[in-house]
C-alpha cells in the first residue's frame, strides 16, 4: 500500500477512526470491520512505513513480561486465523525460539522465567547442550543449554502488515494513507470526531494506535504518556545455508531465518537514543529500564527527534509535526551493525560468507515498565490507547488488535488486559518495571 494524490474523500462521518498504519492499527482495524463496525484509518505517511515493517519478525511468546503473556499467547492464535485469510505469503513459519544460553546466569535467567510461565502451560523448555548442538547444526558445545519455545514463529514484517491492511479494507475498512490526524474534535469531553489535515471526520470513538508519536498527539491534548523512543538497529543478509528454523538469540546477536534465504541480524538491547524535552520529564521512570535492558545505549543531542518528536503545540487548522515527518528514518548504526555481523559469524559459522546487503533504523516506542498501553483513557471518553510497545509489538499485534475492537464495541476482551491500562500510570506505585534479563 502506498499514499496517493487520488485517494477517495474523506467521509464525513464513522463509528471508529483508528490513528496509525502500524500493526496495532492495522489489527484493530481489521477486526472492527470483521464484526461489521464502520472503521477509517488514517495513516500519516505510509501502512507500516515506521517499526511495524523494521522490526526483527519474531512472534514471541518465549521470555514476555508476565503481564502481556496471556495476550501474546492469544495473538499467536489471532496470527493463525489471520494468515489464510491474507492475499500474500507473509513467510509465516511456525519453527519456534531459542535463547542460548553461554554461561550459568543466562541459564539461571531462563529457568526462572520458565517457572514463572508454568501456569501458562506453554512448550517452552530447557535445551540441554547437546540438544543445542543438534538445533544449530554444530558439535562443539558451546552453548550450556537454551530456553526453546517450538510454537513460537516468524513472519516478514515489511509483507505481513500491508497484507492484514489490505484484508482489513477487503472486510470493509477505510484506509487512507498520507492523511494526519492533527487533533481531537470534542463536545463535553467527549469525542466527536477528529480534524484531519483533509478535514473532519465525525465518529463516537478514537483508537490512537500511533506508536513513537502517540506521546506527541496525546501532549497536545494535554495529556500526559511517559513514552520515550529510542533508535535500533538491524540488517540483512544475502542468502546463506539454514542453520535453524528457529529463531535465535545469543547475548551479542539475534538472527532470523528469512523467506528470501538470508537472514535478518541485529543485537538486542543496542539502541541510541535523543534528548528531547520530553526527556527530561520522564527520564527519571526509565532509568531502571534503560539500565537494565538497553545495555549498549548512546545518548546525543540530535536534530531529527528534536525536530520530530520534540514539544511544540498546534490547533486543528495549523500543520502539525505529522504532516513535516511523514516516516521516522533514522539512519542505521552502521559501527555496531559491524560488530553485530562479526559476533553472528563466530556463533553461527555457516554465516561465514553471508554479507549484508540492507541495513535499516527504527524508532522503538519505549514505556517504563516495556509492556503496552492499551484501553480507554478515562478523561477523554471515546478515546482509546493501542500504544507503548517496547520494541515487541509486531508478535503481539493481532492480538492487540483483537482486544481493542472488543474495547470499542463495549465488549470485554477474550484475555485480561487490565496491567496494560493507560490508568496504571496515575496510581501510586503502578509502574512496574519489567524484571531484570
Amino acid at each position: 500500500m502506498s499514499a496517493s494524490n487520488t485517494q477517495p474523500a474523506l467521509p464525513g462521518d464513522t463509528e471508529v477512526v483508528v490513528i496509525g498504519g502500524g500493526v496495532a492499527g492495522v489489527s484493530t482495524a481489521y477486526y472492527l470491520a470483521r464484526a461489521g463496525v464502520p472503521v477509517v484509518l488514517c495513516e500519516k505517511g505510509r501502512v507500516a512505513g515506521e517499526q511495524s515493517s523494521r522490526n526483527w519478525g519474531w512472534i514471541r511468546q518465549q521470555d514476555r513480561d508476565l503481564r502481556e503473556l496471556e495476550l501474546m499467547i492469544d495473538a499467536r492464535h489471532r496470527w493463525a486465523e489471520i494468515v489464510p485469510e491474507l492475499d500474500e505469503d507473509i513467510g509465516h513459519v511456525v519453527g519456534g525460539i531459542a535463547y542460548l544460553a553461554q554461561n550459568e546466569a543466562d541459564l539461571a535467567r531462563h529457568e526462572a522465567w520458565l517457572e514463572g510461565a508454568k501456569t501458562f502451560q506453554l512448550d517452552s523448555r530447557m535445551l540441554s547442550s547437546a540438544e543445542v548442538d543438534d538445533l544449530i547444526g554444530q558439535s562443539g558445545r558451546r552453548y550450556l543449554g537454551a530456553l526453546h519455545t517450538p510454537s513460537d514463529s516468524r513472519a516478514e514484517p515489511a509483507k505481513a502488515v500491508p497484507a492484514i491492511a489490505r484484508a482489513a479494507r477487503r472486510a470493509g475498512a477505510v484506509i487512507f494513507e498520507g492523511t494526519a490526524v492533527r487533533t481531537l474534535d470534542r463536545e463535553g469531553g467527549r469525542v466527536t470526531g477528529v480534524v484531519t489535515e483533509r478535514g473532519r471526520i465525525g465518529c463516537k470513538a478514537v483508537v490512537l494506535a500511533g506508536g513513537a508519536w502517540s506521546r506527541v498527539f496525546l501532549e497536545n491534548i494535554g495529556l500526559s504518556l511517559p513514552q520515550l523512543a529510542v533508535r535500533a538497529s538491524a540488517q540483512r543478509t544475502s542468502p546463506a545455508p539454514l542453520i535453524s528454523e528457529s529463531a535465535l538469540g545469543a547475548p551479542d546477536v539475534a538472527i532470523r531465518r528469512r523467506q528470501d534465504g538470508g537472514y535478518t541480524i541485529a543485537r538486542s538491547g543496542a539502541a541510541g537514543f535523543d534528548i528531547i524535552p520530553a526527556a527530561f520529564r520522564h527520564f527519571w521512570a526509565f532509568t531502571p529500564v534503560l539500565k537494565s535492558r538497553w545495555r549498549i545505549l548512546k545518548l546525543r543531542f540530535g536534530r531529527p527527534f528534536f525536530d520530530a518528536l520534540g514539544q511544540r503545540r498546534w490547533d486543528g487548522d495549523q500543520m502539525s509535526p505529522f504532516e513535516i515527518t511523514r516516516v521516522l528514518d533514522p539512519a542505521p548504526d552502521t559501527v555496531l551493525l559491524d560488530d553485530v555481523m562479526r559476533s553472528a559469524k563466530t556463533h553461527f559459522p555457516q554465516l561465514a560468507d553471508a554479507q549484508p546487503i540492507e541495513r535499516w533504523g527504527g524508532a522503538i516506542d519505549v514505556m517504563p515498565d516495556e509492556i503496552p498501553v492499551l484501553g480507554p483513557i478515562e478523561a477523554v471518553p471515546g478515546l482509546f490507547l493501542a500504544t507503548g510497545f517496547s520494541g515487541h509489538g509486531f508478535g503481539i499485534g493481532p492480538g492487540a488488535g483483537h482486544a481493542m475492537a472488543e474495547l470499542v464495541r463495549g465488549r470485554t476482551p477474550a484475555v485480561d488486559i487490565s496491567a496494560l491500562q493507560y490508568a496504571r500510570f496515575n496510581r501510586r506505585g503502578g509502574i512496574v518495571p519489567a524484571p531484570e534479563d
